[in-house]
């Protein structure tokens, strides 16, 4: 479609008040920008930004990653949570490397036919890394898009077709429009539109927003969200054996890493996180008369 104020307005903010970050560098390349986008799934800039410079100082292009041990891509990895995603992101590498000669896909369909890359990802490489046209539709968008549009505190838990076409309608037609509107309506909705405290004094289109014109309604769907604390977690498990594994030279033997276990977490629970982490690729169990765990070499 061709502009619109809310798309004209959002942008020309986004010009002046835009993060400097390095994936948004003009020397970035379409890989930085795919393991940006990969590594802030789920995760805040802050912890992202030194991981990502060392991994591209350690793995510039795909093939770097491809041909590196598995254990030092988890090591790398740190504590950015879900690990899986640093493996899926060297299964990445290597299909770009033996598909694609080593240059990341710039068509979306080539992009979601490769591992862990997803329609969002797909999307976003399109438009950060190409400048071409693409819906990028993370929850930063979602939010922004519901207040501005549909009046709504927050976007339902789930994409919706409605919503994914009401976001299609709104991408500029010129593919340079369009991928400053992605990058733009993104960071609006990461620093000023924000979930808990959205700062509408500071939002260049605050008058166009109808949530703001409605009274501030609550969420429809707050019943439907369910939040669920660290403490105590099988996820806090995993990431304390992961953690143990990353600082380890060699194998851990099992009776230690059962000493790590979160206070008031039972054995079975352990095992069953152990066993998890196992089946995830993730670590690797060794020895018989007394196993140990180690990553995978």
């Amino acid at each position: 479609m061709p502009s619109s104020p809310l798309t004209d307005r959002v942008t020309v903010w986004f010009g002046e008040h835009r993060r400097d970050l390095p994936w948004r560098a003009p020397d970035r390349t379409p890989w930085g920008v795919l393991v940006s986008e990969v590594m802030l799934q789920q995760t805040p800039v802050v912890r992202v930004l030194p991981v990502w410079e060392q991994w591209l100082r350690v793995w510039p292009v795909p093939a770097d990653l491809a041909a590196a041990g598995t254990a030092d891509v988890l090591r790398a990895w740190g504590r950015l949570g879900y690990p899986r995603r640093a493996l899926r992101l060297q299964e990445c590498a290597r299909a770009i490397t033996e598909r694609h000669d080593g240059v990341v896909p710039s068509d979306e369909d080539e992009l979601r036919a490769l591992p862990g890359i997803g329609s969002y990802t797909a999307a976003a490489v399109v438009a950060f890394a190409y400048g071409g046209r693409s819906v990028v539709l993370d929850t930063n968008v979602r939010r922004v898009l519901a207040r501005a549009v549909d009046g709504a505190a927050l976007p339902s838990p789930a994409h919706t077709v409605a919503e994914v076409r009401r976001a299609t309608a709104l991408v500029p037609d010129a593919p340079g429009d369009a991928a400053a509107w992605a990058a733009a309506s993104m960071e609006l909705g990461a620093v000023v539109c924000t979930a808990r405290a959205p700062r509408c004094g500071a939002c260049p289109v605050a008058d166009l927003c109808r949530w703001r014109a409605d009274g501030y309604p609550p969420d429809l769907h707050a019943a439907r969200r369910r939040t669920q604390g660290w403490a105590g977690t099988d996820r806090q498990v995993r990431g304390r054996v992961m953690g143990l594994l990353r600082d380890s030279v060699g194998p851990v033997p099992l009776v230690e890493v059962e000493r790590l276990a979160v206070e008031g977490t039972d054995r079975p629970r352990l095992q069953r996180c152990v066993d998890g982490l196992v089946a995830d690729g993730l670590v690797e169990v060794v020895g018989d008369d007394e196993p140990a765990l180690r990553l995978p070499a």
